[in-house]
């Protein structure tokens, strides 16, 4: 395979944007890694050679990351005041730390998500 892509008459399996996602995985082939980095989408997948620069995920999922935490983390403190009424430097030392640690864990896979939706859709501004 060149570098430059695959061949022009080459198949390839219909991936999973939600799999592809999970995994950070290019969303053609499903095997190459999507990301160069934390958070920078590669130029091209290393295994089938697709042009990964036309994608755009924008602000998409850092406003999914933002509700879902917003989802899990205010019933937990709500849970945690009910159940121990701690004092308010207790909520100011524990969710700060969950927050950023779960931001974290979940902008890679629901970017890489929205890249695989993107390319599924819109397939005709990819060298598919």
């Amino acid at each position: 395979m060149s570098e430059t892509g695959p061949s022009p008459g080459r198949r390839w399996p219909e991936v999973s944007p939600v799999s592809a996602g999970l995994r950070c995985r290019c969303p053609r082939c499903g095997q190459g890694p999507l990301f160069k980095g934390l958070l920078t989408v590669a130029e091209r997948c290393s295994v089938c050679g697709l042009d990964l620069t036309p994608h755009d995920s924008g602000d998409g999922p850092a406003v999914f990351v933002i509700l879902v935490l917003g989802a899990v983390v205010v019933p937990l403190a709500l849970a945690l005041e009910a159940w121990a009424a701690p004092p308010t430097w207790v909520h100011l030392v524990v969710w700060p730390p969950v927050i950023v640690a779960l931001a974290i864990a979940l902008l890679r896979p629901m970017k890489a998500t929205l890249v695989a939706y993107h390319f599924r859709n819109l397939r005709h501004e990819y060298d598919a």
